[in-house]
């Protein structure tokens, strides 16, 4: 074969990442408040889009079975007006969002995303703002001013009071420069010698200006370890005498739980170790939390799902509606377009024109899209996890991204991007998307699955229930466990102990003790 150079014409198939595919899958990803902001900066960038008034938000309707005492069919589930909300007879245009090239890999030269005017008439895209129905419309939702405010925080507490109680300026300077140290627990965390030699200072100057921000208020605050706050609230109630420092210096044990030990130390009978355990408890380890850090970082819902009560004409079931009170309403300012596009003499100008007037009706478009895909995931999630929302988390369904993805008709990475930074918001409270997404444990009877979300909570309340002189161990767990239909594992049971931040027999058999006040 002779070698030389030459030319050859192939033809494949490859997802091109345009640009608009890349906008649009980034939308997809983002929560409702982020929507917000990036919509804030589209009306800068585009003059052709303006915030128009409020509409409706898309809501869908599912059953909803034994909500309020009604006895209902889950017949009543499959012919539910969401299948005709988001059934397979509507148009192109009306399909919620999915990444995939079918959807959205299109550039304007197809036509798809017309940069032409329609009409004279201005085009809505619906973002929200408007009456959604149910008992969440208008100024019902929390106030986010309110939810958020910001709390003195505790250097400002303590700098407002170091000035009434030395008039010193030098050792005030330094009690300020100390307080700024502290952690937001009231701990100074570096060792004070390390602080005064990095500053330059005295150690005891520091030492000084340490005592004075000691005997501010709360008690506790400026302590370097747990013992020395402790002591100073136990100063403060004149109840330090050698046996509490004894017991104080020794907590280590009390963590431990060898309270008889304990007691042969500090030289007490039970009777007084029981009410020095009282106070123990009473006082508080970390006295800086009971001031504001950083403001409260609230979270809004994304999506409503209200009770949609029974009618002459349909079963009782839910609303699942978009949270419309986070999404201005985006126009298309059509006259405003027809008035530039008189004054446009030169082509780059024109050209100008065009671009931004598709920007705007793709942007639109693709918002649209991205609501539609929202409530079709959402509604789906309603639908399949039903008895968590009449039930509680103990009837939560193992479920999966695949499961909703084939069942709605999309790319399970979408799903994924869907539930992704998106809450909604019920009658039991506020829960990220991906919560209604758990694994699943074998049922005892050997029928189907069930939620470990559903394990845990049964753990716990086994936990919870537990008497002080009979713990449970994770071997009797798992035969409880086993009685309520969880077949599982002692390791798994142990697992799912620890991850909901129950201790061991062993540990909950001293923190009962010590919650006895040491008794027995």
């Amino acid at each position: 074969m002779a070698l030389g150079p030459r030319l050859d014409l192939r033809q494949s198939q490859s997802l091109v990442m345009t640009p608009q595919l890349q906008q649009a899958i980034k939308l997809l990803a983002l929560s409702n408040l982020e929507i917000e902001t990036f919509i804030g900066d589209a009306l800068e960038a585009n003059p052709l889009l303006d915030i128009g008034e409020a509409g409706p938000a898309p809501t869908a309707d599912l059953p909803a079975e034994g909500e309020r005492g009604e006895d209902l069919r889950r017949t009543a589930l499959e012919s539910s007006p969401i299948d005709q909300l988001i059934g397979e007879g509507r148009g192109a245009d009306d399909r919620p969002l999915d990444i995939d090239a079918g959807t959205l890999d299109t550039d304007r030269d197809t036509g798809d995303f017309d940069a032409g005017p329609a009409s004279p008439r201005e085009t809505a895209f619906d973002g929200g703002g408007g009456d959604s129905g149910g008992d969440f419309a208008g100024g019902e939702l929390p106030d986010i001013g309110e939810r958020g405010s910001a709390a003195e925080t505790l250097a400002e507490h303590l700098h407002a009071q170091i000035g009434a109680v030395t008039r010193d300026a030098r050792l005030c300077a330094i009690a300020r420069f100390l307080i700024d140290q502290l952690d937001e627990a009231g701990y100074l965390p570096s060792p004070l010698a390390e602080i005064a030699a990095d500053s330059g200072l005295e150690l005891a100057e520091a030492e000084a200006a340490l005592a004075l921000i000691q005997s501010l208020d709360p008690t506790g605050v400026g302590a370097r370890s747990l013992s020395e706050c402790i002591a100073l609230q136990a100063r403060e109630a004149d109840r330090y005498d050698p046996a509490m420092a004894r017991l104080i210096n020794n907590l280590d044990l009390v963590a431990r739980g060898e309270l008889a030990r304990l007691r042969r130390m500090c030289g007490v009978d039970e009777d007084d170790f029981a009410d020095m355990l009282a106070e123990l408890r009473a006082y508080d380890p970390k006295p800086g939390l009971a001031f504001g850090g950083a403001p409260a970082s609230p979270v809004v819902p994304d999506i409503l799902v209200t009770v949609r009560p029974a009618t002459r004409n349909s079963e009782a079931g839910w609303t699942v509606a978009i949270n419309q009170a986070t999404l201005p309403r985006l126009i298309v300012n059509r006259s405003y377009y027809v008035e530039m596009k008189g004054s446009c003499s030169d082509k780059t100008s024109r050209a100008w024109l065009s671009e931004k007037l598709a920007d705007a009706n793709w942007l639109m478009k693709a918002l649209d899209q991205r609501q539609k895909t929202i409530l079709k995931v959402a509604s789906e999630i309603v639908r399949q996890q039903d008895a968590f929302f009449r039930l509680g988390v103990s009837a939560l369904k193992p479920l999966t991204l695949r499961a909703v993805a084939e069942a709605v008709g999309l790319h399970e990475s979408t799903v994924s991007r869907v539930t992704s930074n998106k809450y909604l918001l019920c009658g039991r409270g506020t829960f990220e998307l991906k919560f209604f997404f758990t694994s699943g444990v074998a049922s005892a009877d050997g029928e189907g699955s069930v939620s470990a979300e559903a394990v845990k909570a049964a753990i716990r309340q086994l936990i919870e229930g537990e008497d002080a002189k009979a713990i449970l161990s994770d071997d009797a767990l798992v035969d409880l466990l086993k009685a309520r239909g969880f077949d599982l594992a002692r390791r798994t049971v142990a697992k799912y102990r620890e991850a909901i931040g129950l201790g061991s027999s062993v540990q909950r058999r001293r923190q009962k003790a010590l919650a006895g006040g040491g008794r027995g």
